[in-house]
C-alpha cells in the first residue's frame, strides 16, 4: 500500500493543564491511537509523527525542552516511526516530509491530529496541492474555540466549518470508524 499515515501535533499542550488546551483533545487522540495501531499492524513503516517546536519563544506553547512540548502518550512513536518537527502550521513547509513520502514512493496520505482550524488544515491543503490522494479522519482531530471581534465560534462549529470545506475537493473525509470497517 501506498498510503503514510501523518499524526499532527497531538502533544501535551494541547491537553487539560497544557499551555494551549483545546475541546477534547482525549476524544480526538484516542481516536488517532486507533488509527495508528491499524497502521502499526499493516504499514508499520509508513508512520511519520509530526512535532511542533516553537521557533519563537513569545507563542506560549510548544516550547523546546519542556513537556508540553512533547508527544502525547497517547500515540507515543516506537524506536523505528519516523518523527519530523517542525516550526510552521504545514507540516510540509521546510520539513523532510515530502522527501521522506518520496522516498518511500507513498502516493496517499492519512491525516489526524491537531488544531483542526490550524495545522491540520494547511497540512490537509499542502498535501493536494502536492499531489497526493488524502483521507482526513475528522474524529481523529480536535481544535478549539475561535474569537474575532465580539463573536465567539465554539470549537465544534470552527471544527465542522474546517473539515466541512476539507470535505470532496480537498479530501475524502470520514470517521475512524469507517475508515478502520473500510479498510
Amino acid at each position: 500500500m501506498s498510503t503514510a499515515l501523518i499524526i499532527v501535533d497531538i502533544q501535551n499542550d494541547y491537553f487539560p493543564n497544557g499551555k494551549m488546551e483545546l475541546s477534547n483533545p482525549e476524544k480526538a487522540a484516542v481516536n488517532a491511537a486507533k488509527v495508528l495501531e491499524w497502521f502499526r499492524q499493516n504499514y508499520k513503516d509508513n508512520i511519520f509523527h509530526i512535532q511542533h517546536i516553537a521557533s519563537d519563544p513569545g507563542s506560549g506553547f510548544f516550547l523546546p525542552d519542556t513537556e508540553g512540548v512533547e508527544i502525547h502518550e497517547t500515540v507515543l512513536p516506537l524506536e523505528h516511526e519516523t518523527i519530523i518537527n517542525k516550526h510552521f502550521p504545514n507540516s510540509f513547509l521546510k520539513t523532510e516530509l515530502e522527501s521522506k513520502l518520496k522516498e518511500k514512493g507513498l502516493t496517499k496520505v492519512v491525516v489526524v491530529g491537531m488544531m483542526t482550524h490550524m495545522c491540520i488544515d494547511s497540512t490537509v491543503r499542502a498535501a493536494v496541492d502536492l499531489g497526493y490522494e488524502t483521507t482526513l479522519i475528522e474524529d481523529a482531530c480536535a481544535t478549539r474555540d475561535l474569537s474575532y471581534q465580539d463573536k465567539v465560534v465554539p470549537a465544534e462549529q470552527v471544527h465542522y466549518a474546517f473539515v466541512g470545506a476539507l470535505n470532496g475537493m480537498y479530501a475524502n473525509v470520514i470517521s475512524t470508524d469507517d475508515f478502520l470497517q473500510q479498510n
